[in-house]
Formats: structure tokens, sequence, C-alpha cells
């Protein structure tokens, strides 16, 4: 066939991702396009990922909280698939107030009898990891929910000395900033009184960032897909150190 490429089985590379030792089942934004390629590069062999979307297009509060409704249903489609950890990976609806990732984890326990973790709880662990009590926040996001996420974590005892969204309109604006872009604004965001930055989104490019960000600013950085593969690994029992992906893969 004209234009056909052949692939043989020795150009495959990487491990087979079964989830022998850990499966992992998460509730994405249906918009998102950045956390199920980033997701699987920071697991260890065993440990698999099975995803299902919730409906969510924007960050206008509406449409955030319309996310959740279906969560029951959702959690369920991955229980189907064996997940051993349901996870709720939006930081945007997760960190909407103080209490959403309680609401949400007792839906989804009662829904499948499985145990939960949000993106917000990765965050605050994160952070408390690091000893991290004073940060530098930067986002995709219009103000309002860089507030709430300020909001938050002044709930858990993080200050956030400074905030900056880029104002964008949804995951397809958010996933088309390049990962440069992210560098730039945060060594521009540079604060010696923090003690770790945080780039907040689970459908930005900013992974591929966090060891230069780290050895140029001399502290750890976190990301929502980075804090949340490492939270979802210690909560299931994995604690390999997974080399690449900044200081935080470092703590047990």
């Amino acid at each position: 066939m004209s234009g056909a490429t052949h692939i043989s089985t020795s150009q495959v590379q990487g491990p087979v991702r079964y989830g022998w030792r850990l499966k992992l089942g998460m509730l994405l934004p249906s918009s998102n396009q950045v956390a199920e390629p980033e997701l699987p590069s920071m697991l260890p062999d065993g440990v698999a990922v099975h995803t299902t979307r919730l409906k969510l297009v924007g960050g206008a509060p509406d449409r955030l909280l319309k996310m959740v409704e279906k969560v029951e249903e959702a959690a369920e489609l991955v229980a189907d698939a064996g997940a051993d950890l349901i996870v709720f990976h939006c930081t945007a609806v997760s960190t909407y107030d103080a209490d959403m990732e309680k609401r949400l984890g007792e839906r989804i326990q009662k829904a499948t009898g499985k145990p939960s973790i949000a993106t917000s709880e990765a965050l605050t662990k994160a952070f408390q990891t690091l000893n991290a009590r004073k940060i530098v926040l930067l986002s995709p996001y219009h103000k309002d929910v860089n507030q709430r996420e300020v909001d938050y974590f002044a709930h858990q005892q993080i200050e956030v000395l400074s905030e900056k969204g880029l104002e964008l309109n949804g995951g397809a604006e958010y996933a088309a900033v390049e990962p440069g872009e992210w560098y730039r604004m945060t060594m521009a965001a540079r604060d010696a009184r923090a003690d770790a930055y945080f780039l907040s989104c689970t459908t930005i490019r900013s992974t591929p960032v966090i060891a230069a960000l780290e050895r140029d600013l001399g502290k750890p950085v976190v990301t929502s897909n980075q804090a949340m593969a490492w939270h979802a690994l210690r909560t299931g029992g994995v604690r390999d150190k997974v080399e690449g992906f900044g200081k935080l893969f470092a703590e047990h």
C-alpha cells in the first residue's frame, strides 16, 4: 500500500504497562490533551493508568462544577477496568474550595468501594513533603481560578507569594503553550523567599522543563501531573525513585 510504514517489533521501545503492581483509574477533563502523554512517562514498570473523561471545556465556574456531576459514573467505568486507586485529576476543580476533595472522595468511595485521591491532595502532600510553605504559582488560568487556588492553599497553611495566569480559554489553548514559555515565565517570577515553584494545570506541557528550572532556580518545581504521578505511586505503595522529573520523585 502506498505510503504505508512498516514497524518491526525491534523498533518498539519501552515497557508494556499491564499494571501488575498498580492500576490507576484516572478521571480527566474532556478537553485535556497532556495528562495521558505525561503521566505514563513518570510511572515505573508494572504500573498502568486507565482513563475516562468528564465533560469540561473552559474554566468558567459553572463549567468547572458541571465536571463533577457524573463523577460516580466515570469512577465506575475505571473501576470496571480493575483500578486499584481512582484519581480525580483536575487542578481547577479539585481546588475549587477547601472541601471539594473530601466530597469527591466520599462520592467515589460510595460508588465503587475503591480508594481515591484528587489533584489538590497530591499538591498539598507534595509541598508538605518538600517542606514548602511559601510558593510561586504560574498557570494558564484566569484570575478567578488562580484566586481559588490561592485560597485553597491558604487553607492548607501554604502561602502563595505571587501568582500569574495567562488568561487562556480552555484545554486546547492551555496545551498549545510551548514548554519553553513555562520556563521563561517561571524564571521571570523568581522570588528569593520561595520554597518551591508551582506550575498549575493538568493540561499544560510543563514536565519537560522541571529539571532545567530546578537547576536554574535552585528550588523544587512542582507541576500538577508530576505531583499526581508521585502521590498516586506512593499512595499505591510503589516507592520507586523515577529519574528526570524533579526533586519530588526522590522523596518517599
